[in-house]
Parts: structure tokens; sequence; C-alpha cells
């Protein structure tokens, strides 16, 4: 577990703290094999990240699929336990919590999931979906549930008469914001987003973000974005962390991340984002990543990106000593003489503007 000293389980809530703290957190899988399946190995999903959410803003975390942005989502709301680390939610360490103060808690924190065709039950109707959670812990009579429940289909942009149908007479955009809904029953504090537009079609991705926008404006809530289209991220979130095999590689907000990054995976992702002038787009350089990503299972020694990281080629063939990538893992810190004014993990860190 972690060293960092946290707050008593009973601790009174700490105005001037985050909403969401999280510290050092890790999650390792074991690898199984042979007759017995025994635990040969592990993969190292989540390797020690530190992140935190105030009160009504958005943290958007960014990263290549694999790179353990999901796990951290479900770590964060205590659905699968870390391996080490704290989570800290109104200052109650939740990721220690079981049993009713842990149900009692989770009404405050909820998660959306990627896949609105695997998120509901299809033998159950909208109504069944959205009225156990108020049954559960509210213990609402059933006058008072489908009250409730007619005013979250209409909060989401649905009609009170879809309570009576099933998830398969439904288009994708219209479970998705089933899901919104479902989140939004106990009315808590944190929604946590695993991509939640990822599935959908261009044409309906701005009226789910949209969505979210007005509620988070309405009812002063505060996200999770975990997405890997960085326009998305951008055009919703207040600060962003960017992920890469298991760590956090630059963290900060909004406009100097994509602006002025830091970090040379960063800045590989930034320009893949195509650029709405035909102009500007043809004379662009775009960064194009070789290799394959490292296993997790078996990480390489110092920095992680190091193996496709083109910063590294550069200065290896302008006969720059690169060793430190090989031998020390670069901690998460501002790095200002580099010209970044926001954390990086990277030895060798320059801020470069991104047309």
């Amino acid at each position: 577990m972690s060293d960092v000293a946290t707050a008593p389980v009973d601790a009174p809530p700490d105005d001037a703290a985050p909403l969401l703290r999280a510290t050092d957190l890790v999650k390792d899988f074991p690898i199984r094999g042979g007759v017995f399946s025994r635990t040969v190995g592990y993969v190292s999903a989540v390797a020690g990240v530190s992140l935190e959410v105030d009160e009504g803003e958005t943290l958007g975390l960014v990263g290549e699929s694999g790179c353990g942005k999901s796990t951290t989502g479900r770590l964060l709301l205590n659905l699968i336990p870390p391996t080490a680390g704290e989570v800290l939610f109104d200052g109650q360490p939740i990721s220690r919590m079981r049993g009713k103060r842990l149900s009692r808690m989770r009404q405050r924190f909820q998660i959306v999931f990627q896949d609105p065709y695997a998120s509901l039950n299809p033998r159950m109707t909208v109504g069944a979906t959205l009225s156990e959670p108020l049954k559960v812990h509210l213990g609402l009579d059933q006058q008072a549930v489908d009250e409730r429940i007619a005013d979250l289909l209409r909060t989401v942009g649905l009609s009170p008469e879809h309570m009576n149908r099933y998830p398969h007479e439904f288009s994708g955009g219209q479970r998705q914001r089933i899901g919104i809904a479902r989140a939004l029953a106990l009315d808590p504090d944190l929604i946590v987003l695993d991509e939640p537009v990822s599935a959908l079609d261009v044409s309906i991705q701005a009226g789910v973000v949209n969505l979210l926008q007005r509620l988070q404006d309405e009812l002063g809530l505060a996200y999770v974005f975990i997405a890997h289209d960085l326009s998305v991220v951008r055009h919703i979130s207040d600060r962003v962390a960017v992920m890469y095999l298991g760590k956090i590689v630059e963290r900060g907000d909004r406009k100097p991340i994509y602006e002025n990054p830091g970090h040379p995976y960063t800045q590989a992702l930034l320009s893949a984002i195509p650029l709405p002038d035909p102009e500007r787009e043809k004379t662009r350089t775009r960064i194009i990543l070789t290799g394959d990503v490292p296993s997790p299972a078996n990480p390489p020694s110092g920095c992680r990106f190091r193996t496709r990281c083109w910063r590294k080629r550069e200065l290896d063939e302008a006969g720059t000593d690169t060793s430190a990538c090989v031998e020390q893992e670069p901690l998460l810190q501002i790095r200002q003489s580099s010209g970044v004014d926001h954390p990086v993990a990277c030895h060798f860190a320059k801020a470069v503007a991104v047309v």
C-alpha cells in the first residue's frame, strides 16, 4: 500500500480538499498457467496513478487502447480493489470501505459504460432498469419511483412513455441516454464516463456530449471523462491527464496540454488529430509512432515510452546521452527549464507548439 498518510475513516470532509483524490494507485492482474493454473506473472495495468478531481470540473483521461484508462476508472469507484494505493472521496477512503458503508457512499458516484448495447439488461424494460437503484437505495414506493423515472427520462431528452420499452427498441444514442439517466438516478456528485461516445456515430456523439455539459451546468456534476478521442476531450474537459502503459505521463489544464504539450507521446497523439483547414492539414508535420506498445506484463526499464519515443531517436542520432531514459524512470514533475509549466514524465521534455 501507499506510504502517503490518509484521513481516518470517519474524518470530516475538508472543504479545501478535492472531491476525489487518488494516490499511487496500482492494479496488478495475475497471469495463470500450467495444469494447476498457478500464478506465473502479473500484468501491471495501472502502475502508480495519482490524480484529483474538484467539484463541478471535468478531468479528461486519454491514451491509446490498453493503457489502463478503464481500469483506472473502475479503481476510482472501488468497482475493483486496488493492489496498492488509496482513493479518497470527499475525504473518505472508499478503497477500504465494504458492505453497507460502501453501498451508501456509492450513491454519490456512478459510472456510464462504453457500450450502450451491453450495459443494459435486454430482459428488463427501461422502467425496471431505472427503478432498481431507487428502490434499493431510497426505498421509494411505486408511485414515487414512476414519477422519478419520468423526470429522469425527460432530463436526458427521452419521453416518459419509453419506460415500458426494452433496450432493443432504442438506437445506440438513446441507449446511452438511458445509461446516463441510470447514473443520475441517485443524484450523484461524480460520474465516471468510460468512453461514453466512442461506440456512437459521429452525428450522435455531439448530442450526447452537449447533454453531458448541460447536466454538469444544471446539477454541478464532476466528471472523469475517459476517451481516446482527443477532439472530444478538448471540447468537454477542464484538465487533462495523458496515460501510457499504466502511468500518467503528462497532466495539466486543457489549454497548455493542447497548445504546448511537453511529452513526446502527447505530441504524437495531438499530431494525429485532423485539422478542419485542408491547407494547414497538408503542411503540418505528423508524428508517426513506430513499433508496438510493450506488454504491461514486461514493461521496459526506465521510461516506459522509450521503445517508441521519436525524440529519443533524434537525440541518439545527434549524439546526446540518453542513458537516463533506459536506467531511470522519469518523475511526473514540472520542468520549467524545458519550457513546460505543468507536470511531465520525460527526462528530455520540451514544449512544442501544436498547430
